[in-house]
């Protein structure tokens, strides 16, 4: 009897621990009794039916599945290789829960696929360089249909990133020489107005130093005008009269020092004042001329 109680009571402990569940809060559970939906089970600890009762768990945090690599003609007749990465999550409530489970088989699956077909209509429609220039409209489009066709799946569409746009290797090459040609040529076009911003600066300079010498000659020259000016102002004013004689005399002093001939007019001032200087008379012409016949 004691045997019975105890295999009773082993196979009731069994049951027990056989049914306890725990949920984490990464995660959200289903439970099902026989097949049917029951409730949702909330992060924590959980205990179920064994065989009667099922949990599943699903995911709720953001997630990342890659759409693969896969060629894709563009409009210009170009094989593009282009993948992509979408990021979504699970939303939390019961009805998203649900319907990431019973609406729609695998839903990884399914949005790697549905962003593959989309980015096929995308990049069809567009050629190899608007392609690749436009990436954001590329994501935006992608984003916009992966949204409205997962809403009914309770699935958040967070972002897309597309991985890369690439071209076939020969087409690539000449790209990348059109690429460098028009570096080259915009490296050309700025050496080009540099040089022509330094002779210019260099014209202003030479400008700037021609005005200035030109201004310092008309300063120049109108300082010694002026001064010109006021000397001959001084002396209409005060060289008049013996003032004007003793000027000469040393003008002629001047002269003599270097041993210098001179001939002054008869008659003129100057003679007259060197002559009462050194005590002398001046003798006139006529006299001069008897002096020298009765000497001979």
């Amino acid at each position: 009897m004691n045997l019975i109680y105890l295999y009773i009571t082993m196979f009731t402990a069994i049951i027990l621990i056989s049914g306890i569940r725990i949920v984490r809060p990464t995660h959200k559970g289903l439970i099902e009794r026989l097949g049917k939906y029951k409730k949702l089970a909330e992060p924590g600890f959980h205990w179920i039916i064994p065989i009667v009762d099922r949990l599943f768990l699903v995911n709720i945090t953001e997630q990342m599945v890659d759409a693969e690599p896969q060629e894709i003609i563009t409009n210009d007749n170009l094989n593009a290789t282009v993948d992509a990465q979408v990021y979504f999550r699970v939303k939390s409530d019961e009805d998203s829960v649900k319907g990431s489970t019973y609406d729609v088989n695998n839903y990884q699956y399914q949005i790697v696929n549905l962003a593959r077909t989309t980015l096929r209509n995308i990049i069809g429609t567009l050629t190899l360089k608007s392609a690749n220039s436009e990436r954001g409209k590329i994501n935006m489009e992608l984003h916009e249909t992966l949204h409205k066709e997962t809403k009914d799946w309770g699935i958040q569409i967070i972002r897309t990133e597309l991985k890369q746009i690439d071209p076939p290797s020969d087409v690539q090459e000449t790209m990348n020489k059109v690429v460098k040609a028009e570096n080259e040529k915009i490296a050309a076009i700025d050496s080009a107005t540099a040089a022509e911003t330094v002779a210019d600066g260099i014209k202003r300079a030479k400008i700037k130093e021609a005005e200035g010498y030109k201004r310092s000659k008309i300063l120049h020259a109108e300082g010694e005008a002026e001064a010109i000016k006021l000397v001959n102002g001084a002396a209409d004013k005060y060289f008049i009269g013996n003032a004007q004689l003793l000027r000469k005399i040393e003008a002629m002093e001047a002269a003599l020092k270097n041993n210098a001939k001179i001939i002054v007019p008869d008659g003129s001032d100057l003679v007259n004042v060197m002559s009462e200087m050194a005590g002398i008379v001046p003798i006139k012409k006529n006299q001069s001329n008897a002096l020298i016949n009765k000497s001979s």
